[in-house]
């Protein structure tokens, strides 16, 4: 698979995120992004990636994992934002 695939997949996601703000498709993005300039730059894991694409989905996930853990760290929640429900809906 060639790298600016991966670069135009990112910035699909990356539209995606911004249509339904739901902060998933951005960890997405991110991931397909780095995967893209890994592939681009020629690096080694690329030698071991190969033309597998079972492969540069593996790399795909991980870099997306650590890239929405890294956003989570850095907007995550805040403290105060948890709702704590005191009554049930059904309660009479």
């Amino acid at each position: 698979m060639p790298w600016w695939a991966w670069l135009v997949a990112g910035c699909v996601l990356g539209i995606l995120e911004l249509l339904a703000p739901a902060f998933i498709f951005l960890g997405f993005a991110i991931g397909a992004v780095l995967t893209g300039l890994l592939l681009w730059s020629g690096l080694p894991p690329v030698t071991w990636m190969g033309d597998s694409l079972g492969w540069h989905l593996v790399v795909f996930a991980g870099l997306s994992i650590l890239a929405w853990l890294a956003l989570r760290g850095w907007v995550g929640v805040r403290k105060g934002q948890v709702k704590l429900w005191d009554r049930d809906i059904n309660d009479n």
